[in-house]
């Protein structure tokens, strides 16, 4: 089975996505977003959020900036694309490692580097396109189903160019080490 078809038999019809939506919230605190009752104030900011899936945190934001982009290499039902268009946020079914995007004040990256084929180009991908990258990674994960990539903090510190946080988590959905990271270039 191939990393995208694990990846999207996990979506499924992307109806249920609270397993990863609770998890939101947790990634955020550690991102550094400001949360308003149950969404995140992003004060007019331009975001790209890469690998953002059917249920990207973009919405769940207010205060969105002009610009919004979610990019993610799998196809989802169109419904999800018709939801991100009336929340003003444009869609590009792409890979984060084929994207060549630039102009924005944040990039988003949150789960999804270990699902992915170079993340280094990845982050470089999201550095070129962003003044501000906020990452929020799984770490010392061995390569399984779906999930070829190990990342470590010292691999994320490197392509970030910044020194992240690792943290043991066991809450709301979210079980392990995460890194987190905020970068501002």
């Amino acid at each position: 089975m191939s990393d995208y078809t694990f990846e999207s038999n996990y979506w499924g019809d992307c109806c249920n996505t609270f397993d990863e939506d609770q998890k939101h919230y947790v990634y955020a605190r550690y991102m550094g977003l400001t949360r308003s009752g149950y969404s995140f104030c992003v004060n007019n900011k331009s975001i790209i959020d890469i690998g953002g899936g059917p249920t990207s945190m973009l919405l769940k934001t207010i205060n969105l900036g002009k610009r919004a982009l979610v990019v993610d290499p799998l196809e989802y039902p169109m419904w999800v694309y018709d939801r991100y268009s009336e929340k003003g946020i444009d869609s590009l079914i792409c890979r984060g490692e084929d994207i060549f995007e630039e102009g924005y004040d944040e990039a988003w990256i949150y789960n999804c580097l270990q699902h992915t084929d170079d993340p280094e180009l990845i982050i470089k991908n999201a550095l070129n396109a962003a003044k501000t990258l906020r990452i929020f990674e799984w770490v010392d994960i061995p390569p399984h189903d779906g999930h070829p990539i190990e990342l470590t903090k010292e691999k994320l510190d490197k392509w970030t160019g910044g020194l992240g946080q690792v943290i043991t988590l066991a809450e709301s959905g979210c079980f392990g080490k995460a890194y987190y990271n905020m970068v501002t270039q």
